[in-house]
């Protein structure tokens, strides 16, 4: 850095009693109508009632199927879609319902890095242009003089040569588009970047050092996380505490370490046993765990737990009720790192094999 004033500084530490980010029951149905007259006829819960909270400099990581939900969480914490209910708190604020100038404001402090690098980067924009845009949006955040500094700062910040600006993303690889999204999601300093699937579209070799640029702005700059994704070794690697959604639920929910080693849903305890084994000596030990039948319909979802239509354990209580995400009674007598919400009426700590 060149300037005496740096392109980031690191944001003050929260409260302790007030985390940065609190979702609370957070629900988006998306309405089903039928015929001319648009008859509602029912509604596809996309999400239905996820609550987590979020402190400074943490990482949550949200896990499931396609289909779970995750993307529209995504994009109701960052202010791109409503809620159907629900509140999302911003430092104690809020900020669910807010538009315009408000909304604008909110969105300096959660920002957004999207899923595929390919398509989130305009083609005809020079990557200075793209990474200054959000000066141009929120022109009190930096002077018109002091832009293009602070745009060759934040190329170098994330690992980009700074005289590359005048460059158009055809001719960047996947991974350093993707560093030029992360770029323009820190130009604004915020606190909170919710990240969509950011290496899912980027070959093996370039994700570790994707997630690694990322766990080294987080320690530099204070940041705080939510990532999106579907791999779990992804997860487990960059995230504080884990939510594994399935239908738009949280099923389980607990410090990332904990829901690895000691995972109570069976949902959760299939799609672990279904991660790849890096040592090939240890391969064919596992024992898998295979689902049977179809992601049900978010539109119809089955009676009490969604998950039952595929799990080994279902009973006819599931059928009658949902249990709720809660700290299951069998297991309070559990090492503390089992001890965490599951939301299951028979859960029980499944310990992965060595």
């Amino acid at each position: 850095m060149t300037s005496a004033e740096p392109a980031l500084s690191r944001p003050a530490a929260a409260p302790a009693a007030e985390p940065v980010l609190d979702v609370r029951d957070l629900a988006r149905h998306y309405p089903l109508t039928r015929g001319v007259l648009r008859r509602r006829v029912g509604a596809v819960r996309a999400v239905d009632g996820v609550s987590f909270t979020l402190a400074a400099g943490r990482t949550l990581g949200v896990v499931g199927e396609s289909g779970c939900g995750k993307s529209t969480l995504a994009r109701m914490l960052v202010g791109l879609d409503r809620p159907t209910a629900g509140r999302v708190l911003y430092r104690g604020e809020d900020v669910t319902g807010l538009s315009g100038r408000a909304l604008k404001a909110v969105r300096r402090n959660i920002q957004m890095v999207f899923q595929d690098p390919y398509t989130s980067l305009n083609p005809r924009m020079t990557v200075g242009d793209i990474v200054g845009e959000p000066f141009a949006i929120h022109p009190e955040a930096a002077p018109r003089g002091d832009r293009r500094r602070r745009v060759r700062e934040l190329l170098e910040l994330v690992g980009l040569d700074p005289e590359h600006e005048g460059r158009y993303p055809h001719q960047f690889s996947g991974g350093q588009r993707q560093r030029v999204g992360i770029a323009r999601a820190l130009a604004l300093r915020p606190e909170v970047i919710v990240a969509d699937e950011p290496v899912s579209a980027l070959d093996v070799s370039v994700q570790a050092q994707v997630v690694n640029l990322m766990r080294r702005l987080q320690d530099e700059l204070g940041l705080a996380y939510v990532v999106i994704a579907h791999d779990l070794s992804v997860v487990r690697h960059v995230s504080d505490q884990v939510a594994v959604m399935y239908l738009g639920r949280i099923v389980e929910y607990g410090d990332a370490e904990a829901v690895h080693e000691h995972a109570t849903h069976p949902y959760t305890q299939a799609l672990l046993s279904a991660a790849p084994v890096p040592d090939p000596g240890l391969r064919g030990r596992r024992d898998r765990i295979l689902l049977t039948g179809d992601v049900p319909s978010p539109a119809d979802p089955p009676s009490g737990c969604a998950f039952r239509t595929r799990c080994r354990k279902a009973a006819a209580r599931c059928a009658e009720s949902a249990p709720p995400l809660a700290v299951p009674e069998d297991l309070r007598a559990d090492p503390a790192p089992a001890r965490h919400p599951s939301a299951c009426h028979f859960a029980a700590v499944r310990r992965p094999a060595p």
